[in-house]
């Protein structure tokens, strides 16, 4: 299993390099971050760090703000100006962004990802296309030479994984435990794929105390589709019902269970003690 880390939500790109350079500086695999509406492009940042991790990657990049012809520009201008080493997620991002926040119609995000993938994927391996859809239609080839990056897709669904299956590289997932991985994720992945789950975790006395706090201010995560339907169907109520909270044994065992349950790539994220905390990924 490889081990990396993300900085979700930066305050600015210095946060960011600094957090890819103290990774690399640590020997991890993976650094990412990702596309926080109103913030900053993922993929300018990661473009731009100078000391990082081999892999760096974007956890994830929403779908219905960018043609899939640019998605594929921007990734191919990174790999062969950087020398390689994205790891492209990406994934429809949630209707009070895409349809609220700019204006987008957030219309079937299963058939809408499947096309958006069906377009991307051979134009990151060099290959024209011509595709017309109900989304897009595309008559293009890229001249860039340079490496296609490993193409990922946030799936937690079913269906969703159906998609991730058939086009995609592997999976970015969050909000997720050790058994929701093993019984619903791992099971519907292509053989060798990747899966690539965001640990989140808290180091606190009284893991009681601490996740109830924490309960309280991720309830509005909790009540998005994707997230209500994946926690449904493994019987919890709230995002901190995933976060691994307790001291340094708690979160080093939780490693090998995240291991066991098929975890490819595992992306800490502490909430609190960031150094402690990956010191101790950095020794596993």
């Amino acid at each position: 299993m490889h081990y990396g880390t993300a900085l979700i939500n930066p305050t600015s790109p210095a946060d960011v390099a600094a957090a890819a350079a103290d990774a690399a500086d640590r020997g991890l695999d993976t650094f990412w971050t990702n596309q926080n509406p109103g913030g900053w492009d993922p993929l300018t940042l990661l473009a731009s760090l100078g000391r990082r991790p081999a892999e760096v990657g974007t956890a994830i990049l929403a779908t219905y703000p960018r043609h899939p012809v640019t998605t594929a520009t921007e990734a191919l201008t990174f790999q062969a100006a950087a020398g390689g080493g994205l790891a492209l997620g990406v994934g429809p991002s949630h209707a009070w962004y895409v349809q609220d926040q700019l204006g987008l119609p957030y219309t079937s995000p299963l058939r809408h990802t499947r096309e958006y993938l069906t377009v991307l994927r051979p134009l990151l391996h060099g290959e024209p296309v011509r595709h017309t859809g109900e989304f897009f239609t595309v008559d293009t080839r890229l001249d860039i030479t340079a490496p296609a990056p490993s193409l990922l897709m946030s799936a937690l669904g079913p269906r969703m994984l159906e998609v991730a299956y058939d086009l995609a590289d592997g999976v970015v997932v969050t909000w997720i435990t050790p058994e929701m991985l093993a019984e619903h994720i791992a099971p519907h992945t292509a053989p060798g794929a990747r899966i690539v789950a965001q640990l989140i975790t808290l180091l606190s006395p009284d893991p009681d105390a601490a996740r109830a706090a924490v309960a309280e201010q991720l309830a509005a995560i909790g009540q998005m589709p994707a997230y209500r339907a994946s926690l449904g169907r493994a019987g919890l109520d709230n995002p901190a019902d995933t976060i691994v909270i307790g001291d340094e044994t708690t979160i080093t065992d939780a490693l090998k269970r995240y291991q066991d349950a098929g975890v490819t790539d595992l992306v800490v994220s502490p909430l609190n003690e960031r150094s402690r905390t990956l010191d101790l990924i950095a020794k596993a």
